[in-house]
This record gives structure tokens, sequence and C-alpha cells, in this order.
């Protein structure tokens, strides 16, 4: 079976490095040694100066959510992965569904200021395959209205936008370091704040609330992570030019061999040399030739997935408006298998099995 995708494992020599010092120190996890030196070295190579290691992607958009004190309706996007909006509910807040652009799949800008209420104090955008959010129009709404910006920028690990990280736009920026993830820290996540005040908030949120061993600055919750994960990230780190460069061969590859496919589309990427080609979605013409390409690839044990579907809007506990952008591109929408070591020669094999469905059913 080809799995849709498989997490990149550094050298194991590397990773055992790091557990050495893990057994000599016997300090485990508590923002240990190894967490801030991940800390600083992320900081170093994305050019960041406010970034918290946490426990994964989920709780880094709940920490982003509670540190700006949000309370009331948020503006966010029903094509994402689930958590984004049970975020927004699990912390109490209602989130208001704005449709998406068809081409770039992100949250449509020009469709925000209609869905505003007197009620509305955030917008929740989530950069989709790590494609860029319209930073610019959606950072003019917020100064408008007064409204705070979070980005679930979850895929966008390695993208930059005139000249710099995508985790340095918004009030705060969450991402995801899941195993699945171009760069993994097996489980983690980060968030990245434009404020230290706020990044200083959510250290003591992920901490519980402690500013001692025995005083506490109100509610926290438990959103550290560990030395073995931090050892993971350490020994990724170093070969995440590898990954970037091997991952856009891949995905230029999949275009050359499907560029001629009238049935699909792909993605419109806002800035091809600067981004870091996590993913490889398609969009079929219709659902039912999707559902033929999904049974093709299946027989021959190639595994694809549904990115998202079906649209968040559809989800049983949220109030939502029609979205009829994005019900037609969850329909249609297929994401190809694509890790560090899938080759080449599969990869064609992959087209060859959907150019046969798309063009003799």
């Amino acid at each position: 079976m080809i799995p849709v995708t498989k997490p990149f494992l550094p050298p194991r020599k590397s990773y055992e490095v790091y557990l050495d010092e893990v057994w000599d120190r016997n300090w485990l996890t508590n923002n240990g040694p190894l967490v801030n030196k991940l800390e600083m070295e992320l900081k170093d190579r994305l050019g960041l100066q406010h970034l918290l290691y946490v426990s994964n992607g989920t709780i880094a958009l709940q920490l982003a959510i509670k540190a700006l004190e949000l309370e009331g309706e948020i503006v966010t996007t029903p094509f994402s992965y689930v958590a984004t909006t049970s975020s927004i509910v699990w912390e109490g807040c209602r989130p208001v569904f704005v449709d998406i652009d068809r081409r770039t799949l992100n949250l449509d800008p020009s469709k925000i200021e209609d869905a505003l209420t007197k009620d509305t104090v955030a917008i929740l955008a989530t950069h989709v395959f790590g494609n860029p959010c319209d930073v610019e129009a959606i950072e003019a709404i917020a100064e408008r209205h007064g409204l705070k910006v979070i980005y679930d920028a979850a895929h966008a690990f390695g993208v930059e936008h005139n000249g710099r990280s995508l985790f340095s736009y918004g009030d705060v920026s969450a991402t995801s370091f899941h195993a699945t993830k171009l760069f993994h820290t097996i489980e983690g996540g980060a968030v990245f704040a434009r404020d230290a005040q706020v990044l200083r908030k959510m250290a003591l949120l992920r901490n519980f609330g402690h500013t001692s061993a025995t005083s506490f600055a109100g509610v926290g919750i438990n959103g550290k992570n560990s030395e073995f994960h931090a050892a993971m990230g350490l020994s990724n780190l170093p070969h995440i030019d590898e990954v970037l460069a091997r991952r856009k061969q891949q995905y230029c590859l999949y275009r050359e061999m499907l560029d001629d496919v009238e049935a699909l589309t792909f993605q419109h990427l806002v800035d091809e040399d600067h981004y870091n080609y996590a993913y490889m979605p398609v969009l079929f013409e219709t659902e039912s030739v999707l559902m033929q390409v999904i049974d093709q690839l299946d027989r021959n044990h190639v595994q694809a997935r549904r990115y998202f579907y079906p649209s968040l809007s559809s989800l049983d506990y949220v109030d939502a408006g029609p979205t009829p952008e994005c019900d037609f591109v969850a329909d249609k929408v297929l994401c190809l298998p694509l890790f560090h070591d899938l080759r080449d020669s599969e990869i064609e094999m992959i087209a060859r099995l959907i150019k046969r469905v798309v063009r003799y059913g």
C-alpha cells in the first residue's frame, strides 16, 4: 500500500544522541533543555522572536483564543481540519463561516465584512495546504473593525510571504508539528505572537498559570511538550531543506504528469517560489469522477484522502449559513500521496491511474 503520507524520520543515531542526554539528566518534561534548545533553533530558522513550543496544534489554537481574551463571534473558514472550528467552540466562542475562494481554497476576504456583527471579535483563517491567505486584505479589515487575527498555519512550515515567515502574520499564528507534517516532532505544535506580552500570557497558560511553584496567574492548562518530542524536532530540523526540495520535485512531477488532464484542476498557489509543497491536492470536475478515481487507486493499493470533507459548515454543533464555494470544492478535492521517500515511478503510476479513469471511465 502506498499511503497518502508518511513521516520523515532522521537517522536513528542522531535521535539517540539526544536520548542519551535525556537519560543522563533524567529530565523528561516540564520545559527541559531540549525544549528550550528547539525553541531557540526554530526562532533562528524562521527569523522570529516570539515562539512557544506546545503539545499540539489544537492546543496552540486554544491558547491563542484564550490569550487574546476572545468572547463572541469569530469569523472563520469552513474549509479546514475540524480542529479549527472545534477550538473556537471549545473556548466558548461562536464560529461564523465565511465562504472560500475557489481558486486558492482560502477564506475569501471580499466576503468577510458582510458577516461582521457587533459581536464579532476576531478572524481565524487557515493557510490551506500551506497556501498563504490574503494577509494584507485580512489585516486591513481587522484594523478597520478592531478585530484580532489568528492564523491556523498548521500546513505552513517553510512558507514565506514578502520575505518573511508566514508564521509572522496575525496577532497569533498557530502551527502543528504532528507526524504528518513536513517538519514534525511526532506530536507537537507552536504559537507565534506579534506582541511579547501575548506570548507571555500563552507561556503562563501553557503551564497551568504557574508564576512560581506556589502561585498562579489565573487558570491555565497543560500545553507543554516533552524532551522526547523536542529531540525528534532537533533531529529533523537539519534535514528540512532536503525535505522541502524533495517535496517540490515530487509536486512538480505530479503537475507535469497531470497538466494535460482537462477534468482536473490544481490549487492556485499565491507564490510558487516561496511555497513548501506540503500537499498535492487536485480538484475533479465532478464528485462522481473523484469517487471513481478513489476506487481505482484503492484497487491498486494507493491511498488518497479527501482533505477536507465534508465542509465544516455541515457540523451538527455549529449554526452555519450557506457556503456554496466550499461545498463545491469539498465535494471534488482529493489529496494524492506525497512523502519524502515516495518514488518518482510511484508518482508516475498514480498519475497514469488517474488518467485512465478520467479518459476512459
